[in-house]
């Protein structure tokens, strides 16, 4: 089993059944965010928190929440450095695609995710969200801005 795993949007959503959907995941050190869209890729939705342990038991606990939602493709956060170049972090990332992509056929994309935490802190900020529920919640949040940026440009393809 061997996934498709691109840097190409426009690759990407070719590869995509039509009325289907998507997942997006925001990658941490401690945690991966997950939002789930509608199957008409208008509307990302925060969906879910995965406290990490090591990779077996967190792609199990992110496949099964995929499973359940009958996605058909992921679109993983990239943390490019602001000035857009790769450090250690996007490595850790591509690499995580690369291991996720022997456990599923589901095609892989990723997405420049820089601003992606700040832009969520602030809108719930703007929702008047207490800390710890804003604690709670960032990064599922993180995981539904970069999906949504992905879908609003796969929307102009």
């Amino acid at each position: 089993m061997s996934a498709l795993i691109t840097d190409d949007i426009a690759e990407f959503r070719a590869a995509l059944p039509a009325m289907s959907a998507l997942a997006g995941l925001d990658f941490g050190d401690k945690t991966i965010g997950i939002a789930i869209s509608d199957r008409l890729w208008s509307v990302a939705t925060p969906t879910a928190t995965i406290r990490r342990k090591k990779f077996g038991v967190d792609a199990a606990a992110l496949l099964e929440v995929l499973g359940g939602r009958e996605v058909s493709g992921i679109v993983l956060g990239l943390p490019r450095n602001m000035d857009g170049s790769e450090g250690p972090r996007c490595q850790k990332t591509r690499a995580f695609a690369r291991n996720l992509g022997n456990l599923t056929e589901l095609p892989i994309t990723f997405w420049d995710e820089r601003l992606s935490t700040v832009s969520a802190e602030r809108a719930m900020l703007e929702a008047d969200m207490s800390r710890a529920k804003r604690a709670e919640k960032i990064d599922q949040v993180a995981a539904s801005v970069i999906l949504q940026g992905a879908l609003d440009r796969m929307g102009n393809l």
